[in-house]
């Protein structure tokens, strides 16, 4: 049995104890219950460890080791329930680690660096609420100064959300060198997505393509959290326009585009909803108080003002982000 091995050391305290009965040796019996716990020793094998240890030291009274017997069969209950958990916690040690690789490869699929501009601002925050986030962006940039830009929201969390991650991106790879525009790249995204994931997920999705030549940004929306458009001339914030359901809900979905143009100091807001829904002591954030925050930043770098935001929420929020939390900010300077 596997507590043959120790039973040398377990008549060695026992024996210390009945003589002494010190604090010496309880502690040493409270290191072999931690080791025995470690080696998975169940409730019958330490009974019969220490029914052996009591015949090293003496002769053991019939109706002691009767009693043993009763202790047995009443601890068996306990033994399976032993082996249920450590079993239960053997597959959850298994689970955390494919969530840690599955983090990993997510981490992979986001963007290390973002592009640089003379006269456009990228800033950008994506903070996940759990080990696995839901959330997905991307900006890839192009030689003839375009650079296309997609945040996403993918139902669930885990490694399903991983998984449908790491198709949207493969899949967008392999398609934007073929088509012509945004509605193309959701209309093809949508058939691949309806086909390839569970009925019950989905992903809501804003995906678009800024000129840094002419200063234009033209997108469509499947179903998306609608971004905001901050014109510098009038000092207002206004909603970005657009509409479309959400990939993988419906196989002949239409998705229309839309273009704003940005001039000097002007700022596109792009975020999930895990920016607005937020809860603040007893009610939910609206977008018009977020309004009020983003006014509040305006005059900030890109970076500065998507930082300065997501500090204020997580602060109104008590530190709680009950969703995956992501900000891009686009300024014409």
């Amino acid at each position: 049995m596997p507590t043959r091995g120790i039973e040398k050391e377990y008549v060695q305290i026992l024996r210390d104890y009945v003589t002494g009965q010190g604090e010496d040796q309880l502690y040493g019996a409270q290191q072999l219950g931690k080791w025995l716990l470690q080696q998975d020793i169940s409730p019958e094998e330490m009974i019969d460890l220490h029914e052996r240890a009591l015949e090293q030291l003496g002769e053991v009274p019939e109706f002691v080791r009767a009693s043993f017997s009763i202790l047995t069969e009443v601890m068996i209950e306990y033994g399976n329930e032993h082996r249920s958990v450590t079993s239960l916690r053997s597959k959850h040690k298994q689970l955390q680690s494919e969530i840690a690789v599955a983090s990993a490869m997510q981490r992979s699929l986001l963007p290390q660096e973002l592009p640089a501009y003379s006269d456009v601002e990228i800033g950008l925050v994506s903070v996940a609420a759990k080990q696995i986030s839901g959330d997905y962006y991307n900006i890839a940039a192009h030689d003839d100064g375009r650079f296309c830009l997609t945040i996403a929201d993918i139902t669930g969390k885990g490694i399903s959300a991983a998984m449908c991650m790491s198709m949207l991106k493969y899949a967008m790879e392999s398609l934007s060198e073929m088509l012509s525009g945004p509605n193309d790249m959701l209309l093809h995204l949508n058939r691949i997505v309806e086909r390839n994931i569970d009925p019950s997920m989905f992903i809501t999705m804003l995906f678009g393509c800024y000129d840094t030549n002419r200063h234009c940004f033209r997108y469509a929306v499947a179903g998306h959290e609608p971004g905001f458009v901050y014109r510098a001339r009038e000092g207002r914030f206004y909603d970005m326009d657009g509409q479309g359901a959400a990939l993988g809900l419906c196989s002949d979905s239409r998705y229309e585009e839309k273009e704003i143009h940005l001039d000097v100091g002007d700022v596109l807001i792009l975020l999930t909803d895990g920016v607005t829904e937020r809860k603040i002591d007893r009610y939910y954030l609206q977008r018009e108080e977020l309004v009020s925050y983003l006014q509040a930043e305006v005059g900030a770098p890109a970076q500065v003002m998507a930082d300065s935001l997501y500090r204020r929420l997580l602060l109104l929020s008590q530190f709680e982000l009950p969703d995956d939390y992501t900000m891009i900010v686009l300024r014409r300077t």
